[in-house]
């Protein structure tokens, strides 16, 4: 997949040590639209779908991590922010796909007032921890 570069000064992934660091990271996609974006009508309303966007969050977080030898089963904690709680449900579905209850890395989850798009739903970052060889 093509690479989708920051919008501000800052890298995505940054490594210190053996600690791997990823910003905050969104559902958008190399061309700047959106997963889990969908136009449901001739007034252009929109659903915003927080499953899909928890699932593309998760994998360019694990595309972030890929570039420096990890991947997201050296994820040690994750912080999500939520545009709206009522969300959590989905959110926690889509995320249990990819990280399990007992052996994932730690979580915190806190509602935010939005995020840098008005179509983003979730936005996740993440610290992983990955001996260097």
């Amino acid at each position: 997949m093509e690479h989708v570069s920051p919008r501000g000064a800052y890298p995505h992934v940054k490594q210190v040590g053996d600690f791997i660091f990823v910003s905050g990271t969104s559902a958008r996609r190399p061309d700047n639209s959106i997963a889990g974006v969908e136009v449901i009508d001739e007034m252009g309303t929109k659903k915003l779908d927080i499953e899909a966007q928890t699932i593309a969050v998760l994998e360019n977080i694990d595309r972030n991590l890929k570039k420096v030898g990890a991947d997201l089963s050296d994820v040690v904690d994750v912080t999500s922010f939520l545009v709206n709680m009522n969300d959590f449900d989905g959110y926690n579905k889509a995320y249990g796909q990819f990280f399990d209850k007992e052996t994932g890395p730690t979580r915190t989850t806190v509602a935010v007032h939005q995020l840098p798009h008005p179509d983003l739903v979730v936005e996740i970052k993440v610290i992983a921890y990955k001996k260097r060889n």
